[in-house]
């Protein structure tokens, strides 16, 4: 089990290292969240087609229905 003192340091440490980062402006934030957004739904976009396409080819030449 960890001493009363080793936790404190470690604490300690934690937060000279975050005041070490380099943090993104609130502008880079929202910038970077439109991309992961639209990347996100242009890869649905992208699968939902594959899946719709491979259900069709399925259908019309294996199952035959």
């Amino acid at each position: 089990m960890a001493s009363p003192s080793r936790i404190k340091k470690y604490f300690t440490e934690v937060v000279q290292e975050t005041k070490k980062v380099s943090w993104p402006t609130r502008q880079e934030t929202l910038v970077y969240t439109v991309v992961v957004v639209i990347i996100s739904i242009l890869t649905a976009f992208f699968l939902g087609g594959l899946d719709y396409l491979f259900t069709f080819l399925l259908k019309k030449f294996i199952l035959k229905i």
